[in-house]
C-alpha cells in the first residue's frame, strides 16, 4: 500500500516486508527499481518534476529518513517505520546470496567500490562480483554497456540523488539487471569508509544525530530537516 508523503508516494512496509517485496521482485525475470527517498529528496522532487515522475515510478519506495516518518505522522498518514537504504541493500545482498546472484557495483570515489566489493564477498561469499565502477563518469552509456556486459542480477546504483534515480529509470532496463536500487554513499559504508551509527542510536531513529556528530559539514544538508515537518504540518491544517 502506497502512501503520499508530500507528493512522493512511499510504500508502507517494516524492513520484514520490504525485504520479503524486495525478494520478489529479485525473483522476477525482469527490471525493477527501488528507492530510498529521505527529506532531501522531497524538498527537491518539489522543484523537479522529472525526479518526482521518477521516485514515484519505483517498484518499491522506502522511507529513508526519522524526517519521512515524522512528516507522515504528522500529516496524517503514518507509515509502519523506516527502511533505510543500507538496511535494505543488506537483506539483498542476503538474499542474493542464497540465490548464488550476479551483483554489479556502481558509484563512489576510484576505489571505493572494489573494496566495498571485496568486503561484501567475505560476508556473502556465494555471490558473484560482476563489475564494478566508480561514480566519475561522462560518458552514461558507455557505462551503461560495461553494466550490461557484466549481466548483474543486482545493481547497486550510488551517485547521488537524483543522479542515481534518473540514472535507473533512464538505463536500468537495458542493463540486463533484476533490481536496481539507489543507495546513495552506501558504498562507503560497505567499503569501511564511513561508520554506521551504533545500533542503540539506530533503534532512536538518531542516525542522523550520530553522522552530525561525525561530520559537523553536514549541518546545512540536516537543516532541511524541520522545513519538511513544516512542510507537513502545513498540509495537516489545510486538510483539516
Amino acid at each position: 500500500m502506497k502512501k503520499e508523503v508530500l507528493g512522493v508516494n512511499f510504500d508502507d512496509l517494516t524492513r520484514e516486508e520490504a525485504a520479503q517485496a524486495g525478494a520478489a521482485l529479485l525473483a522476477e525475470d525482469k527490471f525493477h527499481y527501488v528507492v530510498t527517498p529521505n527529506p532531501e529528496f522531497i524538498l527537491a522532487a518539489e522543484k523537479d518534476r522529472e525526479f518526482l515522475q521518477v521516485l514515484n515510478g519505483a517498484d518499491l519506495a522506502l522511507a529513508d529518513g526519522i524526517g519521512v516518518v515524522y512528516s507522515a505522522k504528522i500529516q496524517g498518514t503514518p507509515l509502519k517505520g523506516r527502511v533505510t537504504g543500507i538496511a535494505f541493500a543488506e537483506d539483498m545482498l542476503s538474499c542474493l546470496n542464497e540465490r548464488g546472484g550476479r551483483l554489479y557495483l556502481l558509484g563512489a570515489k576510484p576505489g571505493v567500490a572494489e573494496e566495498a566489493g571485496r568486503r561484501i564477498l567475505e560476508r556473502y561469499p556465494s555471490i558473484t562480483l560482476c563489475g564494478a565502477q566508480d561514480g566519475y563518469f561522462k560518458d552514461e552509456e558507455a557505462v551503461l554497456l560495461k553494466v550490461a556486459a557484466a549481466r548483474p542480477d543486482l545493481l547497486f546504483v550510488c551517485l547521488g540523488a537524483p543522479k542515481q534515480e534518473k540514472w535507473m529509470a533512464r538505463w536500468g532496463k537495458h542493463t540486463g539487471a533484476r533490481l536496481a536500487i539507489g543507495l546513495g554513499g552506501a558504498l562507503d559504508v560497505f567499503a569501511g569508509k564511513v561508520e554506521r551509527a551504533p545500533e542503540s542510536w539506530q533503534k532512536l531513529g538518531l542516525e542522523w544525530a550520530y553522522r552530525l556528530k561525525k561530520e559537523p559539514q553536514r549541518a546545512g544538508r540536516m537543516a532541511k530537516l524541520p522545513l519538511v515537518l513544516v512542510k507537513a504540518a502545513g498540509r495537516r491544517v489545510k486538510k483539516s
